[in-house]
């Protein structure tokens, strides 16, 4: 699917919770976390990025499938040798299903949408240690 305002409005459109140790973290694109900043600095981290590897190419595939999907992108991300923590992506208007995604610190931006466009998604959320959330979309990227 490509880059569309619809698209971007349904992105911008959504609460992305992250489950960190100390607690859940709600962040909305565009605004700063001052948990989520100092969570960054207590870990040392000044890179975040949220990746999703449910419903490729905005298409809704079954639970299964996308458990599947995300079960190995944790696969790799372990492999990588990142500590992915969890996340959830909840449109605000519950016309879209929940999706589950992994919360990445110390990620570099090219390597998350690397890794986002292996699993066919369109953008992630990507910040650094302001903890101010923006979204990335993948097409950017290759240019």
């Amino acid at each position: 699917m490509a880059k569309t305002s619809e698209l971007e409005v349904a992105y911008m459109a959504t609460t992305y919770r992250v489950f960190l140790p100390s607690g859940v973290c709600e962040l909305r694109l565009g605004q700063a976390s001052d948990t989520l900043r100092c969570w960054l600095e207590t870990a040392g981290e000044n890179t975040f990025a949220l990746i999703s590897a449910q419903n490729p190419d905005g298409q809704q595939l079954d639970e299964s499938a996308n458990a599947e999907r995300q079960s190995q992108l944790e696969c790799d991300l372990l492999e990588g040798n990142y500590e992915p923590y969890a996340a959830q992506h909840e449109a605000d208007d519950g016309q879209w299903p929940m999706e589950e995604s992994c919360f990445v610190p110390g990620i570099s931006c090219e390597d998350a949408c690397a890794l986002a466009a292996d699993f066919g998604q369109n953008a992630v959320v990507y910040g650094g240690a302001d903890a101010v959330p923006q979204l990335v979309w993948i097409e950017d990227q290759d240019q």
